[in-house]
């Protein structure tokens, strides 16, 4: 059996017995276990009654972080003329249009996300087989395809996470940094809750939100109290 490090050990100890936490109380255990020595990201995970095999059943969508995610994303745009333009004095790292395809073929990818007018659809659709399996693939549902790259650029930049459902039904994502207050953290729980709330699909039958459980990057994790993660 693998021994359990002291720090590891020391953080189970103090999460051991506890469940359905109000959202508080689990934002105050769970900055006062992170000892990492880097600024741990606070991870969130959705357990929904949903079957993602089934088209109906999907949940993908945007949400925007009060207090952003304390990340530095950086942003690819795929534009030509006035909106590539746009794009860079908006702030995107990389703007391009055939080049940044070449680029991305060669296996060079540096951004976190990809954005791109609609006239470049045709061209990026041929970035499919590696932009998709990274959640990288710009889609019109969650605001990466569309002629507003300003906005679209300034959201990317300013704490704005996509979410889709996993297979078994899950949705996690990274909504935070525990340096950040505990009240700062929960406003960005509950917002995440809330969006993936709002996007319950149609075919989705009985209970949506099956549990929803938080923990910092290498701490353990703990479960919410559904009705504490869902308030205001």
């Amino acid at each position: 059996m693998a021994k359990v490090a002291k720090r590891t050990a020391a953080a189970r100890a103090q999460f051991e017995g506890k469940s359905n936490l109000s959202v508080e109380d689990a934002m105050k255990l769970i900055k006062s276990a992170a000892s990492a020595k880097f600024d741990e990201t606070l991870e969130i995970a959705m357990n929904l009654g949903v079957d993602p095999r089934h088209a109906d059943q999907m949940v993908r969508g945007v949400v925007q972080l009060p207090n952003g995610t304390g990340k530095t994303v950086r942003v690819a745009v795929f534009a030509r003329g006035a909106k590539a333009d746009e794009a860079t004095a908006a702030g995107a790292d990389i703007v391009g249009a055939e080049e940044l395809m070449a680029t991305i073929q060669s296996g060079k990818i540096e951004f976190d996300r990809c954005i791109a007018t609609p006239d470049m659809m045709p061209l990026v659709g041929r970035l499919g087989k590696i932009l998709g399996p990274r959640n990288l693939m710009p889609n019109p549902r969650v605001g990466t395809v569309t002629m507003d790259v300003k906005t679209a650029v300034a959201a990317a930049k300013g704490g704005e996470v996509q979410f889709k459902v996993e297979k078994a039904g899950v949705i996690h994502g990274g909504i935070g940094k525990v340096s950040f207050t505990e009240e700062a953290l929960a406003q960005n729980v509950r917002a995440f809750v809330e969006a993936v709330t709002k996007a319950r699909p149609a075919g989705a039958k009985g209970t949506y939100v099956k549990k929803v459980s938080v923990s910092s990057t290498m701490g353990p994790g703990v479960s919410l109290d559904l009705a504490s993660a869902t308030s205001q």
